[in-house]
């Protein structure tokens, strides 16, 4: 595209930092409210929730986390052939905070599913679109693509990682008020605050996107051509755009179940947490929503260091690994992350109703941190390949295709977390833990030939700019 930033200075250009901040925002409205859904959701009435019963709780979490994976599909198409990226971000933006008003204004059964029915159609406007945006600022052969996508990831991570402490003081302290021995948590302030970071990042993205962002985004860039005699256009891809299309579509199904593990996060994790983890530090109790930001403050931590590995190992003589490899890795880690909590749960059991002892704290931030190194090979990595790879008409709408394998991983992982209840947390999370390690090593495996696939060699390159530009 010619509005695309194509030089190769060692800075980033100065929209990366803009979009850091934006999505930073959305992610703190979109973790904050996720810190506290599956608790406001589950915890009885007179403790300000909705007494839901555990596994229909968790198979509810499981179909709105998965939702707002699923509508990317729509909104990157209506995005590429109608919107542009910058206003189907807005109108994200716009209908996300609206649906955390919902939550807020009313604690409801039906309050709930128009607000996370809000927030899933919101989602699926600005997840993929923003990420789209990220790709345009590099060009194809730009050595800092994954490098910002990880420094883009941080800002994800900045917001998640903040907005469980922010949220779940406001729930669990600032806004809870006790009476008779029992805790009456504010959960709707919680939802409140999600709505005003929504509405701050938003502000920010309008105010300052023709400045640092320029023309980028404006454009549909999938609209159909309309030729000299008023027909349409055919849309075609060439035999290097299929054959990467396909590539994206692989590595998305094996994306599928790696997301499925890590999305027990918010699910099997946080109750398993809330009952049997010693949570207690020098007699204080740390807020079960608080453990949400164990992953995203590994995230910072870590995305400086893994953002300079993939740096140092493009400029060395073997190159830096290849995209299928950084995710086999990826997913073997995911899976030590489900090891390590095994050996917790062999002292605790999963009976709640028959606690003996409660597993130390650091079972949970081990796994969080397998998990963490695990995201970081696979997630930000991804998201720089497909917007590298995907064909220009198409980038929004395979975005989008690359997002909705966490619409069927947060389906099964609904489905997996309603099982702890009846199967208990040992088979479960053994089950997922060994099944990831498996299909990592299977992908390694694959590597070679999914790269083949590609077609990064000068002649193809040479034949696919000559049949875009004929």
């Amino acid at each position: 595209m010619e509005a695309t930033m194509d030089h190769q200075s060692k800075k980033h250009p100065p929209g990366l930092y803009l979009l850091f901040l934006t999505e930073m925002w959305e992610r703190f409205s979109y973790y904050g409210m996720r810190a506290i859904l599956i608790l406001y959701l589950t915890k009885s009435l007179v403790s300000g929730g909705l007494g839901m019963k555990e596994s229909t709780a968790l198979m509810l979490y499981g179909f709105f986390t998965g939702a707002v994976y699923f509508t990317p599909l729509i909104g990157g198409y209506l995005s590429d052939r109608f919107l542009g990226q910058r206003l189907a971000v807005t109108i994200g933006g716009i209908t996300m905070a609206c649906g955390n008003l919902v939550l807020f204004a009313h604690q409801s059964f039906t309050a709930v599913y128009i607000g996370l029915g809000l927030l899933i159609i919101g989602n699926g406007f600005f997840k993929p679109n923003i990420s789209t945006i990220v790709g345009e600022l590099y060009g194809p052969k730009d050595k800092r693509r994954d490098a910002a996508f990880t420094i883009f990831y941080m800002g994800i991570n900045t917001g998640a990682f903040f907005a469980p402490l922010v949220i779940g003081a406001i729930t669990d302290k600032w806004f809870a008020v006790q009476a008779n021995g029992v805790v009456e948590y504010g959960y709707k302030y919680g939802f409140l605050a999600s709505a005003i970071g929504m509405v701050i990042g938003q502000v920010l993205f309008n105010a300052l996107g023709n400045r640092f962002l320029g023309d980028i985004g404006k454009k549909p860039v999938g609209k159909p051509k309309v030729s000299t005699s008023g027909t349409v256009e055919k849309q075609t891809m060439t035999k290097v755009e299929k054959n990467r299309t396909a590539v994206i579509f692989i590595l998305a199904t094996f994306v599928v179940f790696f997301w499925a593990g890590f999305e027990q996060a918010g699910g099997a994790l946080s109750i398993y947490t809330d009952k049997f983890i010693d949570r207690t530090i020098f007699g204080w109790e740390i807020p079960t929503s608080w453990f949400q930001s164990v992953n995203p403050l590994f995230i910072i931590i870590l995305a400086p260091l893994v953002s300079m590995l993939w740096v140092k190992l493009s400029n060395s003589k073997r190159g830096d690994l290849a995209v299928p490899t950084k995710m086999g890795l990826g997913m073997i880690m995911l899976g030590l992350g489900f090891i390590v909590l095994l050996f917790a749960i062999m002292q605790t059991g999963s009976d709640e109703t028959n606690i003996t002892v409660k597993a130390n704290i650091l079972f949970i931030i081990f796994t969080y941190f397998f998990h963490t190194i695990g995201e970081l090979f696979l997630s930000p990595v991804g998201l720089s390949f497909v917007s590298k790879y995907a064909p220009v008409k198409f980038s929004s709408l395979l975005m989008a295709v690359w997002m909705a394998s966490s619409f069927v991983a947060n389906i099964i992982a609904g489905q997996l977390g309603a099982f702890t209840e009846s199967m208990g947390y040992f088979e479960v999370f053994s089950v997922i833990g060994v099944s990831v390690i498996v299909l990592g090593l299977i992908l390694l495996s694959l590597s070679k030939k999914l790269v083949k696939m590609l077609g990064d060699d000068e002649k193809e390159n040479m034949e696919e700019q000559v049949a875009k530009a004929n």
